[in-house]
């Protein structure tokens, strides 16, 4: 059995839920978050009140981990949330928001267990981008570079703390079917709005990617994976055989090409 100790970030549902599960039953000690957990009833693993938006509320759910447990070996950054619509109707106030938890929430939240990691001379954390990350979607605009940024941000901080003998990496997932559609902030589509057509499509679009997307799980066996590497990639991709080839194609494809391949994708 393993007695490692994890904290996951958006425990409750979703990928992180299905991780929390997977971890527990190869043995590993988890903790998972939430803004209320008393309102969730029959939790497979621990879960912790912590709003990442919040210092005060992260640095007192990883101090209630040490407390219990006495360390912490590794954290799952894998709390997020999405958001649509054209860049010229979104709210500004709205961008902030996914940007705080998106980016903000992250740093903060490897902030408050650096230090533990430190003093143990070991850790490891997974930071949970997107492979959205890593190209500019239309009506995703946003989305795409709080994790674009996550994962830029990974590749500092990783060089900054390898010398105290803790990891960092990023995985980034591709369409899984979640619940993530529902917890994302929808600009309306406006009657009179010159991308009401466009913008209504590529919704649509969207949530039937993630209804057929693939099965959480994948993402589950792929962190189990990262965490039993001894000296992990900096960046691992979990998705569907185009999803992770568009990666390459955005690295060899002239700018201009490939966005016209995106543009027909996308229909507009």
């Amino acid at each position: 059995m393993n007695n490692k100790v994890v904290l996951i970030t958006g425990g409750s549902s979703g990928i992180g839920k299905c991780v929390g599960e997977f971890l527990t039953q190869k043995g590993f000690v988890v903790y998972g978050t939430s803004r209320n957990p008393k309102n969730i009833q029959n939790h497979p693993f621990k879960l912790v009140a912590l709003d990442v938006k919040n210092f005060e509320s992260i640095t007192n759910a990883v101090q209630e981990v040490i407390s219990i447990e006495g360390r912490l070996d590794i954290l799952v950054n894998n709390a997020g949330m999405g958001i649509t619509g054209p860049i010229e109707e979104t709210p500004t106030s709205e961008m902030r928001k996914v940007f705080d938890t998106n980016l903000f929430g992250a740093i903060d939240v490897m902030k408050a267990v650096l230090p533990q990691m430190r003093k143990q001379n070991s850790g490891l954390i997974i930071n949970v981008t997107s492979i959205a990350g890593y190209m500019g979607l239309p009506f995703r605009g946003i989305y795409s570079a709080t994790k674009g940024a996550l994962e830029i941000v990974t590749e500092a901080i990783r060089m900054e703390v390898k010398g105290f003998g803790i990891e960092v990496t990023n995985v980034a997932p591709g369409d899984f079917a979640t619940n993530i559609a529902s917890g994302r902030y929808h600009t309306p589509v406006f009657e009179n709005s010159p991308y009401k057509k466009v913008y209504q499509e590529n919704l649509d679009l969207m949530d039937a990617h993630v209804d057929s997307g693939g099965d959480p799980i994948e993402m589950a066996k792929a962190i189990y994976k990262i965490i039993q590497t001894p000296k992990p990639k900096i960046h691992y991709k979990v998705g569907d055989f185009m999803q992770k080839f568009s990666i390459i194609l955005k690295k060899i494809l002239p700018d201009t090409v490939y966005e016209k391949l995106l543009m027909n994708h996308y229909k507009l």
